[in-house]
């Protein structure tokens, strides 16, 4: 039974990794992380469980690793026997990937098959959960998308994640195997990387206010997306894998807002007109910017019991908020 209250994830340092990671910990697991060695120790999301004594080395551990290296993979799953595994790694920015397409496809479609094989191998059953996103369904004509909606997917990582999507059922219905795909939608927190929009905005916003910066550039404001917390959402991955029989959710907050609403609410929380400050940068286009995407949440809900339990203005606050602090508290600024 121990087994079963153990966690391997991958992408704990990334927003999602690093709020699951606290989740789990506070739920009495044992929790394993896979990372890429770098040359920077710190690693600024999980650094307060690295360095919490009580946790580290006893409940939580750091496994170097790389989603291209199956054979270190297998030992990392050899050495933690995880009951539970949450693939949440992977190059996951839509623009960037038209960019660096093959590697984008590489560690996301190719990595989650790898993973799939290896805890395939396993003595005993893993629960396997794949973070799957909207992005496949792109250029769908289908709105809002269900968990049955076809894939239309209008990018490289949109792509990728579509195989890495359609893996996890073959795996599920060819092998018996416990593989979840929960299909997200965008979610934010002041966690999120800052070459992401709604991160941007709020970041330059606060810098703005605190005169700091001058002005804002973006691409099409007039985009609309399904905005969630990252907290609600490892909620519902982790309630996925607490099921007897395996399946895939839509999470989703089932609104949609554009990139102007997001702005506006930002610049209204320090006062400002965002007219003054915001300039259109064609370089921040994407060459396919999908724009119907809104997710249908009705089978989480009903299946799972699972609700968003924070508004979309509650976000853009949080995240403003938490980048007057750091400026604020920041010597430099």
């Amino acid at each position: 039974m121990t087994e079963l209250r153990t966690a391997l994830v991958t992408g704990i340092t990334g927003q999602d990794g690093s709020y699951l990671a606290e989740l789990l910990l506070d739920k009495g697991y044992t929790v394993h992380g896979i990372v890429r060695r770098t040359s920077n120790l710190r690693r600024s999301r999980i650094e307060h469980l690295r360095s919490d004594e009580n946790l580290s080395g006893h409940r939580f551990f750091l496994h170097y690793g790389d989603l291209a290296d199956g054979t270190t993979l297998r030992r990392i799953f050899s050495a933690a026997k995880p009951g539970e595994f949450y693939h949440l790694a992977g190059q996951s920015h839509v623009g960037l990937s038209f960019e660096i397409p093959e590697s984008t496809c590489e560690e996301v479609a190719m990595g989650t098959l790898r993973l799939l094989e290896i805890a395939r191998d396993q003595p005993n059953q893993v629960k396997f959960y794949h973070a799957s996103s909207s992005e496949i369904f792109g250029n769908t004509q289908e709105s809002p998308q269900t968990e049955t909606t076809a894939f239309s997917p209008a990018s490289p990582y949109g792509c990728a994640k579509a195989c890495a999507t359609q893996l996890g059922r073959v795996y599920r219905d060819s092998y018996g195997m416990f593989v979840c795909n929960g299909i997200f939608y965008n979610h934010e927190s002041p966690r999120r990387g800052e070459n992401f929009v709604t991160r941007k905005i709020a970041r330059t916003v606060a810098r703005i206010a605190r005169g700091l910066e001058e002005e804002l550039m973006l691409g099409n404001i007039d985009a609309r997306r399904d905005w969630g917390h990252a907290r609600d959402y490892v909620q519902a991955m982790w309630l996925m894998l607490q099921q007897e029989k395996a399946d895939d959710y839509i999470v989703a907050t089932g609104e949609t807002h554009s990139i102007r609403d997001f702005v506006t609410a930002a610049f209204d929380l320090v006062g400002l007109p965002w007219e003054k400050y915001v300039k259109h940068d064609r370089a921040f286009d994407r060459p396919a910017d999908p724009s119907r995407l809104v997710g249908c949440p009705d089978k989480i809900k009903r299946v799972l019991h699972w609700q968003p339990t924070r508004s979309f203005r509650d976000l853009v606050r949080e995240m403003v908020d938490a980048e007057l602090s750091a400026i604020d508290n920041d010597p430099k600024d």
